[in-house]
């Protein structure tokens, strides 16, 4: 990988935490992603089931693990299962981790091959009151493909039909969301490459430049950072393009006098940060491009002091709402009779914004956090609001990464510049 290693105790205590939340007599499993094939002999890029590394650090294909903190081998209290690397392996791919090398990455003293996880389950499975199976719940996840999880389901259920079985997803789900020191750094780490992305790109950003050079640009600057490269496909939308909220073909040309939404993040070790800056092709913002940028400031200012302990994403979303309804009032986008007599369920102010303003963020950019759970210390949120003016071009979001303390919220993308004045400075110094 091209990270720097992280401190095992990373993996040790998150263990520790999951294995505190199974009930007496249990057996988790978890596995790695596949490797997904695209066309003809053709596979796209690895990227590992977050759940198995949050719990292990091992960010390689066919690698099962096993908790069983009960077993009446106390080494089989954890297990790792990893590929075996054969000769033609190791020709044509290069070497997999060794047994040692899994072991430091994880904590994990007890490794087998992938090859001999029925032979040692099976005992296991059979020592145990419940199994704990491990699935995608997002609420927003696609489940149309099957993973291998939901394939290791199957065979369990077959295997052992009268054991029972308890969802894992929620126990991941509530630990995921309180991040560690550890992984806040990793977080911060990404946040910083993010930000030479950006600061690299206010140059660049020119009229005729098109869309996917400044991708491009982008994706130069992750990469060269120990980066994989974006945590989620990268949205650069200029002009018309800038008030789709998930435009993602970058094959338009920016012209002169408009401005380019760059929705965009690293990712690092798995961890990701998630920015978006609206900035002027032609290096100076309009009077009118200003208002709604400003607009668009004001409102996220005020919601980044909403981030605070013992907030819900439901009221906080609310609040928020409420803030955007004054700034399109003042911007002559709706009215402010018409707003005092709008239905409760179907707000005005939706049409000029119309996505929520923030999510969880960790090792999925829109990470697993319970909507109606109280704001924590170690939660890290988007804050993204925006307005799009579909009649004059002119989409505007502004997205920085928010930690929750018990000293009140911390920006973890505030040295990305933002301020019109700053971003106008910047554009203009070469």
């Amino acid at each position: 990988m091209k990270y720097f290693p992280i401190d095992t105790e990373l993996f040790k205590k998150n263990r520790a935490q999951a294995i505190k939340a199974l009930k007496p007599f249990s057996t988790a499993v978890l596995n790695s992603n596949d490797i997904m094939p695209s066309n003809a002999d053709g596979v796209m890029s690895f990227i590992q089931n977050t759940d198995l590394f949050y719990l292990s650090g091992i960010d390689q294909e066919e690698s099962i693990m096993v908790l069983c903190p009960d077993s009446k081998e106390e080494k089989h209290s954890e297990i790792l299962f990893i590929k075996k690397t054969d000769e033609k392996i190791a020709t044509w791919e290069g070497e997999k981790l060794s047994k040692e090398e899994a072991t430091r990455i994880s904590g994990i003293k007890t490794v087998y091959w992938t090859e001999e996880f029925e032979q040692i389950f099976k005992p296991l499975a059979m020592e145990s009151e419940y199994i704990y199976l491990n699935t995608n719940e997002h609420l927003r996840a696609d489940t149309t493909v099957q993973t291998s999880d939901s394939r290791f389901i199957k065979w369990c259920m077959t295997a052992f039909p009268v054991h029972k079985y308890e969802r894992l997803a929620p126990v991941m789900h509530d630990l995921r969301a309180v991040k560690s020191e550890i992984e806040i750094d990793l977080i911060k780490t990404a946040c910083k490459i993010t930000e030479s992305a950006f600061l690299r790109i206010l140059s660049f950003i020119r009229p005729g430049v098109w869309e996917f050079e400044i991708e491009a640009e982008i994706a130069h600057e992750f990469i060269r950072q120990r980066s994989r490269g974006p945590a989620f496909e990268t949205i650069v939308a200029s002009g018309e393009k800038s008030c789709i909220l998930h435009y993602v073909q970058k094959n338009r040309q920016c012209a002169a006098d408009e401005v380019v939404l760059i929705d965009f993040g690293a990712e690092y070790a798995n961890y990701a940060a998630d920015v978006t800056r609206t900035v002027p092709v032609s290096k100076g913002f309009s009077p009118r491009q200003k208002e709604v940028y400003n607009a668009v400031l004001r409102v996220q200012k005020s919601a980044i002091e909403m981030l605070t302990v013992g907030n819900t994403l439901k009221e906080y979303h609310k609040s928020v709402g409420k803030k955007m309804e004054q700034e399109l009032i003042g911007l002559g986008l709706i009215d402010k009779k018409d707003v005092a007599s709008q239905p409760k369920d179907k707000p005005l102010y939706k049409k000029f914004f119309m996505h929520g303003t923030s999510h969880y963020i960790g090792l999925d950019v829109h990470d697993y956090g319970d909507r109606y759970r109280e704001f924590a210390p170690g939660m890290v949120f988007s804050c993204e609001p925006g307005i799009y003016i579909k009649d004059e071009n002119l989409g505007i979001r502004l997205e920085n990464d928010i930690l929750i303390t018990e000293n009140g919220p911390v920006d973890l993308t505030g040295n990305i510049p933002i301020e019109i004045e700053e971003i106008e400075d910047l554009m203009n110094q070469s």
